[in-house]
């Protein structure tokens, strides 16, 4: 194997190394609804009224929700389901 390949081999199992890890973080986070400052949200609304992070208009909206690791949501104040329409 020449110096190219090997450098090549080294930068792709460093991308598969970050890809497992972005997985396994993200299986260990929750969504939580009720949490999120205004501008300070994930993603979309359960209700619709949006569809991007950072646009929660007011503080703790029990519509808007952040990623939070598991085990903490209810300790944090929040719910794990949105409110029923």
């Amino acid at each position: 194997m020449n110096t190219r390949q090997a450098l090549l081999a080294t930068a792709l199992s460093a991308v598969c190394l970050a890809g497992l890890t972005s997985a396994n973080a993200a299986e260990d986070k929750e969504k939580c609804f009720g949490i999120a400052k205004a501008g300070q949200n994930d993603c979309a609304t359960a209700s619709g009224s949006h569809s991007c992070a950072g646009q929660a208009k007011k503080d703790m909206d029990a519509n808007e929700w952040k990623y939070v690791a598991k085990g903490t949501c209810e300790k944090a104040g929040g719910k794990m389901m949105a409110p029923s329409k």
